[in-house]
């Protein structure tokens, strides 16, 4: 009997909450290729979020150091106490958002809640001007757009400002597509295993709270060429010519720079600002 054909714990009712988001992953093909995706080692210290019923955790334990799940809903966290005796497996009640990241952790492996998604990568990752750097490796099976985002190259009609953000931090990689049949109960949404391992940026911005908003202004009006995205910032003209000086077409739009070029815009334009 695989996960698919197995009752959704009908020995205590337990059913999966719309409040908290939570669609349980039942596929054992799907869990095993986030096993795989972890690269685990011995000496690993797990941070996972949202285990659920602990479908995902149970495969992690015995190839880690230790794990530490946190975990939002008490009736989760009361059958998770109960049935989850390991030595190595530590539980914590409460919302990720707000409480401090479990310091001895070195990789996160979870099935997130789509709802906070963008908190999380935030918690995990940090910002421009403040980056998280703690983790390793981070694994997660997030909404296939945001999976999307987070792999997508310059150019690419998936990339946008969170592409640039998350890039800036970290090396992202696609790992395969999961189908909503996949959960309990199916979301409304096609799902992906992503893999994201911090770094320090490849091309470090001067100023990265100043980078920070030329990016979102940038983005701001997708199909609007920078040099009118970035008008409260730098006037078209100058912009026009710091583009031609780095050999970008004038009329380019935010999608179509990379990282690296991205950082370079920051640097010419609060040149201009000195």
């Amino acid at each position: 009997m695989t996960n698919l054909d197995k009752p959704i714990d009908s020995s205590n009712k337990i059913r999966p909450r719309k409040q908290f988001g939570q669609h349980w992953l039942r596929s054992d093909a799907v869990l095993n290729k986030i096993l795989r995706a972890g690269q685990l080692q011995p000496s690993d210290r797990i941070l996972e979020i949202g285990p659920g019923t602990g479908n995902l955790t149970r495969l992690l334990l015995p190839f880690v150091e230790s794990l530490t799940a946190v975990e939002i809903d008490r009736d989760l966290c009361a059958k998770l106490r109960n049935t989850m005796k390991q030595p190595n497996f530590q539980l914590i009640e409460g919302s990720i958002l707000e409480i401090p990241l479990p310091s001895q952790t070195n990789k996160v492996i979870a099935n997130i809640p789509y709802n906070i998604t963008g908190e999380i990568l935030k918690k995990l990752l940090g910002t421009l001007a403040e980056p998280v750097q703690q983790f390793e490796q981070i694994v997660l099976l997030v909404q296939k757009e945001i999976g999307d985002r987070l792999a997508a190259k310059a150019g690419h009609k998936a990339y946008n400002a969170l592409s640039v953000r998350i890039q800036y931090l970290a090396d992202c990689q696609f790992i395969c597509d999961v189908p909503a049949s996949a959960f309990y109960p199916p979301p409304k949404v096609n799902s992906a295993v992503v893999r994201i391992i911090p770094r320090p940026p490849i091309t470090p911005a001067s100023d990265p709270k100043f980078l920070e908003r030329l990016i979102t202004l940038g983005f701001a009006t997708k199909r609007k060429m920078l040099r009118n995205n970035l008008i409260s910032e730098i006037a078209r003209d100058r912009l026009v010519e710091i583009l031609e000086a780095m050999g970008i077409n004038a009329q380019v739009r935010a999608e179509d720079l990379d990282v690296a070029q991205w950082v370079a815009l920051g640097e010419a334009v609060l040149k201009t600002k000195a």
